[in-house]
């Protein structure tokens, strides 16, 4: 309903990226381009400072892209009053989810949801814990749900549930029959990890600094991106690891890994993490007051 041209600028203006914006608009970057200088012949005036592949606002275009922020704040307020009164919760959702809380928490959640809310569309993207955080702050997606603490205080940051993690070793190993290690006793073993910016990652070396423990001396033997991947190395014998215990459930079903007990013990939260915004769609604030739900109902599953 509103001119697209507007949301195509505002888009642009948003990620000061005519590609990044061309990707989330799901359009091609000459079609962004187009409908950019459009709205610029409107005005009969530059909106954007093009220098070195990079783009600034010009004084115009930034007084449009304020009263753009306001007719999009106001469009929504509208679409939702009066979805209100006729009782129709509808619309597109994006939400954003670090590895283990994507694989192992959302596919039951989103699925009960859909059930209730069959109108509501949800796309998710899957990344690790900063690059969660960082598209809330570009305000690409509506909602992110990470493992790792968030250190923006711009953000609202809501614990949803608090997560066990536990030492995974083969049934063979040495550890395999102790009830709890302490990170000192971890350096002698070969350890296989996740890759930077993973909130797994984050929390393992936090604990370990808590421990006195410097992570330099720790025999990270490998790097993984994939909480499956890990899994399988651990199965073949090729090091140890720590993740969340609601990870291994089917490995433990099976036998073919045991979880051991970590001193001190490793609990992080699982948090949902969005934008301060006065006016939120309602079909957000749904799905907000049903994972809430879904976390306190579910919390042993993960502990």
């Amino acid at each position: 309903m509103a001119d697209r041209r507007l949301q195509v600028f505002h888009t642009v203006a948003r990620l000061l990226s005519f590609t990044k914006a061309a990707e989330e608009l799901h359009m091609t970057q000459p079609a962004v381009t187009f409908q950019v200088r459009q709205l610029e012949e409107y005005f009969n005036t530059r909106l954007f400072d093009r220098t070195h592949n990079r783009i600034s606002l010009t004084e115009a275009g930034t007084r449009v892209y304020g009263y753009a922020e306001e007719i999009f704040r106001l469009y929504g307020e509208m679409d939702n009053s009066v979805r209100e009164l006729t009782g129709e919760i509808s619309g597109v959702l994006i939400l954003g989810a670090s590895t283990t809380v994507a694989e192992y928490m959302l596919p039951h959640l989103l699925g009960d949801f859909k059930d209730k809310f069959p109108e509501v569309a949800i796309r998710l993207k899957v990344a690790n814990t900063d690059g969660i955080v960082s598209q809330v702050e570009n305000n690409t997606i509506d909602l992110g749900v990470v493992e790792a603490p968030v250190a923006n205080k711009n953000l609202v940051v809501e614990k949803c549930l608090t997560d066990q993690m536990v030492l995974i070793v083969p049934l063979s190993h040495p550890l395999a029959q102790k009830e709890s290690v302490t990170m000192e006793q971890l350096i002698e073993h070969p350890f296989i990890c996740r890759e930077e910016g993973s909130g797994t990652r984050e929390v393992v070396i936090d604990h370990l600094h808590h421990a006195g423990v410097n992570p330099a001396d720790m025999n990270f033997t490998m790097e993984l991106g994939s909480l499956e991947a890990i899994k399988r190395a651990v199965e073949a014998g090729m090091g140890v690891s720590i993740l969340s215990r609601a990870t291994i459930a089917k490995e433990l079903k099976l036998g073919t890994l045991t979880a051991v007990g970590l001193e001190p013990p490793i609990n992080r939260p699982f948090s949902f993490v969005h934008q301060k915004q006065k006016f939120r769609a309602r079909a957000m604030d749904e799905l907000l007051n049903f994972a809430r739900q879904y976390c306190q109902s579910h919390q042993d599953d993960f502990s």
